[in-house]
């Protein structure tokens, strides 16, 4: 079960994961072998599985982002998810209900080299067709 100074370590972690455990302990008012043991049950139990980097707003300035919606041959879906994750600039793939069977978050360092990753996603045996949305700005992330 987790708890409220779970949560509350958890959204710090969310703000800054290489926050020090002495910085942590500080911010949750407890000593810092209490915060690495309720680290390690984290890890363990898989509520906290990695960490990971956050871009920094002039190398994400420079990049050029998309959400592509994605029409999948229901009997290719299995192929067609093993060959997006393949796409290293996905970032991240989404199963959703509606028209559309995924949606998938791409990166590109310019519109020309997303031109060409759209291509190659749409061209994929099980994509049926896409429909790509360009992020022009983004508002907030958490």
């Amino acid at each position: 079960m987790i708890t409220i100074q779970d949560e509350k370590l958890l959204s710090i972690l969310r703000t800054n994961a290489r926050a020090s455990i002495s910085d942590l302990a500080r911010a949750l008012n407890l000593s810092r072998s209490t915060v690495q043991s309720r680290m390690l049950k984290l890890e363990e139990t898989g509520i906290i599985k990695g960490y990971s980097v956050d871009y920094g707003n002039a190398y994400l300035s420079a990049m050029v982002s998309a959400h592509v919606s994605i029409k999948v041959k229901q009997k290719l879906t299995t192929k067609t998810n093993l060959e997006l994750k393949q796409i290293d600039a996905i970032s991240q793939l989404y199963a959703i209900s509606g028209e559309f069977d995924l949606i998938a978050v791409l990166q590109a360092q310019s519109l020309e080299k997303l031109s060409h990753l759209l291509d190659d996603i749409g061209n994929l045996d099980g994509v049926e067709r896409t429909t790509s949305s360009v992020i022009l700005e983004t508002k907030f992330k958490r």
